[in-house]
């Protein structure tokens, strides 16, 4: 993800006095309709519009920017990132196939990747169970970047989930700012455009150029393959409210991508998604080297959990509570 600029709690003190103003503007929460096609107008802008900007991202007392193009043509999008902190890496994205590349390394990893990363990431699950977990409310207007903003709030309905505060351009529907709203009512993660453009020309070759241009670079291939839960010999005995799997892979270990799949160390990756957020589950053979104790971190909005399980290590990780991890790790079970 596209996963940091004040620390959370400037950032809430900020948010403060705004807040007042914009309450007083409240109105009733949305039906579900009318929540699936607010969302579904920040979903589309951010595929079908043209726009270029910077993008920063703060949780934690971390930060960290990129600027981001993101240009589209009929059916075919095209998108770049550069990161403006640390390591110089360039991500450029031709539909689903996506470069990342690291020039000082002269390392390039070539994958070919669906969109749920893709930005922002709403409403992939595809149906209007948003509603049901989350409730959406008008919070007034506001100004992002130099842009007019409709301000939307969604208020989790129960424990397994995050709030939001969404900034959407007014006139294209661009997600411009979101704030990820803790249990306490804390900002833990603020993700927002520090200046944008919207309805640039397009220029494509801004991106397919430097994909084209990989002498010199050693390419990292690593291989994907789609499988079930049940296939690999596991099950979710229970499933956690509103999330829906999404997708399950076999991947390299970390460290191997350049073995070939049959061959090299795979961990098991699911991935499931209530329509806002998701949670990965990775599932690896147990490594006493590499997996010296249980641990649960966090940093932002972004919880981690990993521990063992017999024979085996179950990494879970999401933009989520930690109440949702420990249910997804406590539902997997292994069968014969």
């Amino acid at each position: 993800m596209l996963h940091r600029s004040l620390i959370a709690l400037t950032m809430f003190g900020a948010l403060s006095s705004f807040l007042p103003h914009a309450a007083a503007q409240t109105q009733h929460a949305f039906e579900p309709k009318e929540v699936r096609s607010w969302l579904m107008r920040i979903h589309e802008a951010a595929s079908h519009r043209n726009f270029q900007g910077t993008f920063v991202v703060s949780a934690g007392g971390a930060v960290s920017s990129a600027r981001i193009v993101h240009f589209c043509e009929g059916s075919n999008q095209f998108e770049r990132i550069d990161s403006l902190d640390g390591q110089t890496r360039y991500v450029f994205r031709y539909n689903d196939v996506v470069h990342t590349l690291w020039p000082q390394a002269r390392v390039a990893l070539v994958e070919q990747r669906d969109l749920l990363n893709s930005f922002p990431a709403l409403l992939q699950v595809g149906d209007d169970r948003i509603a049901e977990f989350y409730e959406l409310s008008p919070q007034g207007n506001d100004r992002v970047a130099g842009h007019e903003a409709s301000v939307l709030a969604l208020r989790p309905r129960d424990l397994f989930r995050f709030g939001y505060r969404l900034w959407s351009e007014k006139m294209s529907g661009l997600l411009l700012r979101a704030d990820v709203i803790g249990e306490r009512g804390e900002v833990l993660e603020t993700s927002a455009f520090s200046d944008v453009a919207i309805n640039v020309r397009s220029q494509p070759e801004a991106v397919l150029q430097p994909m084209r241009r990989l002498e010199g670079y050693r390419i990292l291939k690593p291989s994907f393959t789609p499988t079930k839960l049940e296939a690999e010999g596991w099950a979710l005995k229970q499933t956690v409210p509103g999330f829906k799997q999404v997708s399950c892979i076999k991947r390299p270990l970390e460290g191997a991508q350049d073995a070939p799949a049959a061959d090299g160390p795979q961990a098991l990756q699911t991935i499931f998604s209530d329509g806002l957020t998701y949670v990965s589950v990775f599932i690896e053979p147990f490594n006493a080297e590499r997996h010296t104790r249980s641990m649960l971190t966090s940093m932002g909005a972004t919880q981690t959990l990993m521990r063992r399980q017999g024979d085996w290590w179950i990494t879970v990780v999401g933009d989520v509570p930690t109440t949702t991890l420990k249910a997804f790790a406590a539902g997997l079970e292994r069968r014969k």
